[in-house]
């Protein structure tokens, strides 16, 4: 045998170990800052503690670059990455959980495909400040939203494939008692957003309509290839108008007493 042959062993084990540690204890620093640069700084993971495999940060919501504006999450959020199988094909599974806002943690799965990779969102119901997208920047930091936001889903799976996607499975968002620093009235009312997209991942829909309160909100959206297309009205209740004006102007194009919402 070559006598170099033992230590070049030496030297591949050596990587080798250091490969692996590497793996196993990635810092979670490298999570963070990953997801900070992949958001564009919108979402960051401050104060990151652990590993890329499990650990746990403290989470700013900004508008972004050079944004002055930022809301922190109470008490931060803790994640669990490990590898599994979905439908028989490596996967990773995420267990994510905020303890101010989620009563058990969020269960995603993600795996790669041919020309593309599914997620899949496991039944789960939260809660969470609305307050919070107020440092998303314009508009949100102009409403000053206050309330809560209680989201639920029975499930969704999306997927990419060739740079496209789709999407399966239903997801709720209902807006309770919700304020905003545009109007004296508090609360305004409450609402509920229902996204529906059908078992062939080509037709997503969006509903919205009001619960309660005195600013009424309805209107329609559908996904059209890849675009969110929606069409809705903002009124006030008839004893409301002039306590609302101000915001019904901001909301939407105004026309006579209604206010339009239009995207796409």
């Amino acid at each position: 045998m070559n006598a170099r042959w033992p230590t070049r062993l030496a030297w591949l084990g050596a990587l080798l170990g250091l490969a692996i540690a590497l793996l196993l204890f990635a810092p979670a620093r490298w999570l963070a800052q990953a997801i900070t640069s992949a958001t564009g700084g919108q979402l960051q993971l401050v104060n990151a503690r652990g590993t890329v495999w499990r650990g746990q940060a403290d989470v700013l919501l900004t508008g972004g670059q050079g944004s002055q504006t930022q809301t922190s999450l109470p008490q931060g959020v803790q994640w669990r990455l490990s590898p599994t199988l979905l439908a028989g094909m490596p996967a990773m599974a995420l267990q994510l959980g905020a303890p101010c806002c989620t009563p058990q943690p969020m269960a995603l799965t993600l795996r790669p495909r041919v020309g593309g990779a599914e997620m899949r969102l496991a039944a789960f119901s939260s809660r969470w400040p609305a307050d919070l997208l107020s440092g998303l920047g314009t508009p949100w930091n102009t409403l000053r939203m206050q309330g809560l936001l209680s989201l639920q889903t029975d499930g969704l799976t999306l997927r990419w494939h060739s740079g496209r996607g789709n999407l399966q499975g239903a997801l709720a968002l209902e807006a309770q008692d919700i304020a905003s620093r545009l109007s004296t009235l508090r609360p305004l009312g409450s609402y509920r957003m229902d996204l529906r997209a059908e078992a062939d991942g080509n037709n997503t829909s969006l509903s919205l309509h009001t619960l309660s309160g005195r600013l009424q909100l309805q209107g329609q959206g559908q996904w059209v290839g890849g675009r969110l297309r929606f069409q809705g009205v903002a009124e006030a209740a008839p004893d409301s108008e002039a306590a609302l004006a101000n915001l019904l102007n901001i909301i939407g194009r105004r026309q006579g007493p209604r206010s339009l919402l239009n995207i796409g």
